[in-house]
């Protein structure tokens, strides 16, 4: 009789991982499950985006691969070795395209997710974990948490001393950008819309993780009335709420809505309000919601209040990429980004 592919798992599992799991010390992760850590973490296979990218900033070398291959030009801004490593898919989210076996053939000695810790992800997490052996950490992918989630990546692959100076980072530009948002009066902060994709329909509600750097900064989302994550709206919703302020991630929509007599009318388009968010190598306000948003603060404090934040994108720029990404850019590549060109 064959075994069915539960057992082989197992099988696997117990093979592979057994005496590094012997060996481990428990760790909480953020949901407060205990997860075995081996004394030494070599691999780390990233259950998503977000995880890839968090793990990339911190320890690239223990990165596995990615959820999906880069592309060369997202590559120039990426230490190119590690870029280039292979797409092993990905557990969680849309898509999801890892099977246990190929997880297990790999060899990680950590599975590393980034996101909701809600009941599902930790149903899942614990499943994944028992069924082959491998610690799997959950992790809080919220924007206001990324100081906290840096230090648990720290004690997960015991390197505490680089994960505090991330953190650091965070803590102090959080810091310093709300204290100045604290001061703005309510009747000067902006109301704005996120459109996501070719048409500029998609959009973030209230609560949804893709507009947490909207929230963070005080504007009003127009459409937080409703809660929930993405969803698809009309042009004559988009319309009634006439925003102040247009971000999108779509070059298509930003390049065309100027021009689009449907939205003319809208005071975001008649004022020349609609922002290209950069997106070299990842996304700056989302897509996907990871570290990559912090610049993105930066990018959007200005953006919405012009006055209280004049300090050099180019030069924020430069730093983060710096810090986070373990390659400098040169002034060229900056004006490529922050043109919101691939």
């Amino acid at each position: 009789m064959q075994p069915d592919r539960r057992t082989l798992i197992a099988g696997l599992a117990a093979a592979l991982l057994a005496p590094d799991v012997a060996r481990a010390a428990a760790v909480s992760d953020a949901a407060g499950r205990a997860v075995p850590i081996p004394d030494k973490v070599l691999r780390v296979f990233p259950a998503g985006p977000p995880a890839a990218i968090l793990l990339y900033t911190l320890a690239p070398e223990l990165l596995i691969g990615w959820p999906r291959a880069n592309r060369p030009e997202e590559c120039v801004y990426l230490l190119p070795d590690i870029c280039a490593r292979p797409e092993v898919g990905r557990i969680t989210g849309r898509g999801n395209t890892a099977n246990l076996e190929v997880v297990l053939a790999l060899k990680p000695d950590l599975i590393l997710d980034v996101g909701s810790t809600n009941p599902t992800f930790v149903s899942l997490a614990t499943r994944v974990q028992e069924q082959t052996g491998i610690p799997y950490a959950l992790l809080d992918g919220r924007f206001d948490a990324i100081a906290a989630t840096y230090r648990k990546l720290g004690e997960l692959t015991h390197r505490q001393a680089a994960a505090e100076a991330l953190a650091r980072y965070a803590d102090e530009t959080m810091t310093a950008i709300k204290g100045r948002v604290e001061k703005i009066s309510e009747d000067r902060r902006p109301r704005v819309y996120y459109a996501r994709g070719p048409r500029g329909l998609e959009t973030g509600l209230g609560g949804s993780i893709n507009v947490e750097t909207i929230d963070f900064l005080g504007a009003r989302n127009v459409a937080a009335e409703r809660k929930g994550g993405l969803a698809i709206v009309s042009v004559e919703q988009v319309l009634l709420w006439n925003p102040d302020v247009i971000v999108t991630i779509d070059r298509d929509f930003a390049a065309g809505v100027r021009g689009d007599p449907v939205w003319g009318s809208i005071a975001a388009v008649r004022a020349g309000r609609v922002h290209l968010s950069p997106k070299m190598p990842f996304g700056w306000v989302d897509f996907p919601p990871s570290v990559n948003r912090l610049i993105g603060l930066w990018w959007l404090a200005k953006i919405l209040y012009p006055e209280q934040f004049p300090e050099d994108i180019g030069a924020l720029t430069r730093d983060f990429y710096t810090r986070f990404y373990h390659v400098t850019p040169t002034a060229a590549q900056i004006e490529h980004v922050l043109a919101g060109r691939d």
